[in-house]
């Protein structure tokens, strides 16, 4: 059986459990994941949308049009304590992002690649080992990504 990861939000209101390993997982430094967290970066993990069961209740979502590619990003939250759960982007149809800071267990990812650096604001310690990039993945990445997660089975 596959190994999965379960997290949930700040409330409890809302769990979830994701099955597998992530097609990725990263640090992104874009201007609109600082804003939509609060913080320096966004840590997300991605995952074929059928490997991910969110149990709890209906989430709220919030959808934004980015100013750089114009297409659509969906972030979906616990509607009691407003944790972001999950995102899912119109480029990549059929996968769901975990935020990795919701999993029970958040040190069981270990980001390997840092995305958008271009606004990293100066106070992140990128470790050595990561991969640094001043602009987001290419279509190559994600395609790789895919085949990743076709391997698997997912």
């Amino acid at each position: 059986m596959p190994e999965s990861k379960e997290g949930g939000c700040l409330c409890g209101s809302v769990r979830f459990r994701a099955v597998g390993e992530p097609l990725r997982a990263h640090a992104c430094h874009c201007k609109f994941c600082q804003r939509r967290t609060g913080s320096a970066f966004a840590e997300v993990a991605y995952y074929p949308e059928e490997d991910i069961d969110i149990t709890g209740g209906a989430l709220t979502a919030y959808t934004h049009r980015s100013d750089v590619s114009g297409r659509w990003l969906r972030m979906e939250f616990c509607p009691v304590c407003g944790t972001c759960i999950t995102i899912a982007l119109e480029r990549r149809p059929g996968e769901l992002g975990i935020h990795i800071g919701t999993l029970d267990d958040p040190s069981s990812l270990k980001l390997r690649r840092h995305i958008w650096t271009t606004s990293e604001q100066g106070t992140t310690l990128i470790p050595d080992y990561a991969e640094r990039r001043m602009l987001g993945l290419n279509e190559s990445d994600l395609d790789q990504s895919t085949r990743k997660g076709a391997a698997r089975g997912g």
